[in-house]
């Protein structure tokens, strides 16, 4: 696709005016200069714990936390998302990597028939900030928000003041959104996903993370995201990535996520780190490919086999 210019960036009115211009510089670097966005999202650690990083079809490499690190500096994403303290400890040796710290996060030990979920915010803004002015390449944030918890109008102001936050300090800040709790049941109806696209908006997100809808009325899932994408108006959409199937089956799944759900990029993390690192490398390059260029599935997955080349 074709590259946006820094004067198509849409800055948000919340945005100090002395920080527009860190702002886009944080815009152009996540997207690529696309408009689009390429989330390599390395959170599982706390919200699966170890079972998303080692057993069995996971390449032992993953065991190794730095493999994320290597994936996100010899691969090809706009953002690597994971919690401040993991990037803390890597970013020193990767600068070169763009991050997207994700501000709040649980694990999945206490299920939603025990206790509605709740994520709580790991830390403030100021050590964040910390970070970047030590020479850290932050250049966003994340949370993630339960819709239908009991625990959803904490959870919505905690990101409503990040969100204004973030932006009066020129970062971008990416949602993500699940409908989950007792007063849930169905966590992927396509009303409930375009609903969380909604809510994102209001909040004044830059993008927002969904899990792809499951229609039941016989539209496909991509034609069912389209209502998501609409609704979701001038904050970008992206779909969770979910486990690890094999790479045309993802690649497929994702053109149609952009081309006829209308979503504006992927946020993917098993897919890709589950991976050998030379896998990961050039699943991420066949990923990019679709998301920031536009390739067919058919190129696409050439790139992913070595058959062609891909840098932006």
């Amino acid at each position: 696709m074709p590259k946006i210019t820094r004067d198509q960036v849409k800055v948000p009115a919340d945005v100090m005016p002395d920080m527009r211009e860190v702002y886009v510089d944080n815009y152009m670097k996540a997207t690529r200069e696309t408009g689009r966005l390429m989330l390599f999202a390395c959170d599982q650690k706390i919200e699966h714990l170890n079972k998303d990083f080692y057993g069995e079809g996971i390449d032992i490499a993953d065991a190794e936390p730095e493999h994320l690190f290597k994936i996100g500096s010899q691969g090809v994403c706009g953002v690597l998302a994971g919690q401040r303290g993991l990037i803390a400890r890597y970013a020193a040796d990767y600068p070169e990597i763009n991050y997207l710290v994700k501000m709040n996060s649980k694990t999945n030990l206490v299920g939603t028939k025990q206790e509605d979920p709740y994520s709580p915010q790991l830390t403030d803004l100021e050590p964040v900030l910390a970070m970047r002015e030590a020479g850290v390449n932050i250049v966003g944030l994340g949370y993630t928000i339960y819709l239908g918890s009991e625990y959803e109008s904490t959870m919505m102001a905690e990101a409503g003041e990040l969100i204004a936050q973030a932006h009066a300090n020129g970062l971008l800040v990416v949602l993500w959104i699940y409908p989950r709790g007792k007063a849930v049941t169905a966590e992927k109806d396509p009303d409930l996903i375009a609903g969380a696209a909604g809510v994102a908006l209001c909040l004044g997100a830059d993008f927002v993370k969904v899990n792809p809808p499951k229609p039941e009325d016989g539209r496909t899932p991509a034609e069912a995201l389209k209502i998501a994408s609409m609704a979701s108006g001038r904050t970008g959409l992206v779909c969770a990535g979910g486990s690890t199937v094999d790479a045309e089956t993802f690649l497929t799944q994702l053109h149609d996520q952009i081309h006829v759900g209308g979503a504006c990029g992927n946020a993917t993390g098993r897919n890709i780190h589950q991976r050998s690192l030379d896998e990961a490398v050039r699943l991420t390059k066949a990923i990019s490919a679709i998301t920031l260029a536009d390739y067919s599935v058919e190129d696409a997955l050439a790139v992913f086999n070595g058959e062609k080349e891909f840098a932006l």
